[in-house]
This record gives C-alpha cells, sequence and structure tokens, in this order.
C-alpha cells in the first residue's frame, strides 16, 4: 500500500472513484427505480474544494418551483444554474467555475410551496474554489 504524496493525488484519487460511480456525469435526473425521495436536501457539492468543475445533488419530496444560485463571498449573484418548476426527484447540476477568481463561493437552494408563493425550503452551502 502506498503513501499518499500530495492532497492533489487525493484529489484525483477521489475524483476517479466519483466518475465510477456516477458514470453518465451529463445526467440532470437521477431519479432511478421511481424513487421519490421524503424531505428536501440539498448536497455538499463534490469534489470541495473544486478546479474548476464541481456537482451540486440536490433532491425533492414535491413537484415544486425550485431556484438554485451560486454567490461570491459579497452576496453578488454570480450564476443561476436552475429556476424552474421541476418534478419531485433526485438531481444534479454540473458547475463550472472557469473564469472565476480562486476563493469561496455560496450556493443557495430556494423551493416554494406548491401555489409557488411561499419558500417551502431554503438552504445554503459553501464551496471553494482553487486555481
Amino acid at each position: 500500500m502506498s503513501v499518499l504524496k500530495t492532497i492533489t493525488e487525493h484529489i484525483q484519487i477521489v475524483n476517479s472513484d466519483i466518475q465510477k460511480v456516477f458514470k453518465n456525469p451529463e445526467a440532470r435526473n437521477l431519479n432511478t427505480n421511481n424513487q421519490i425521495p421524503t424531505t428536501f436536501n440539498l448536497s455538499q457539492n463534490y469534489p470541495n474544494p473544486f478546479n474548476p468543475r464541481t456537482v451540486i445533488n440536490y433532491q425533492l419530496p414535491i413537484d415544486t418551483k425550485v431556484k438554485l444560485v451560486v454567490y461570491d463571498i459579497l452576496g453578488r449573484e454570480i450564476k443561476v444554474l436552475v429556476n424552474e418548476f421541476k418534478k419531485a426527484g433526485y438531481y444534479r447540476i454540473d458547475f463550472d467555475g472557469t473564469g472565476l477568481a480562486s476563493g469561496v463561493y455560496f450556493y443557495r437552494i430556494v423551493a416554494k410551496d406548491s401555489f409557488g408563493e411561499a419558500d417551502k425550503f431554503v438552504l445554503a452551502k459553501k464551496m471553494v474554489l482553487i486555481k
């Protein structure tokens, strides 16, 4: 068994393992076997830190209007990743940070109630872009 010499080696191994698990990196809806999640969730992006691409997964237990946005450390909107009505299920978004500066970014999901008026679920997470 070899000892990892750098963090870069470790990140490359982890990324390779992730690619083996998620064979289709372009898949948007990961809803398999007609399973519907029982709760709202926004997962931590992976890899994190990333350069320049990362993956964000989220799940919706009901059909709802969803908005998923990336913000910089000052709270400025960088990119809207999702802003549409989605069916209940599991979703995956690929985020490309090409053209962005190294630093801390936040991504935030807002899911509306069935009338599209009140926020049903709101959660934000932090991610780090290292170039």
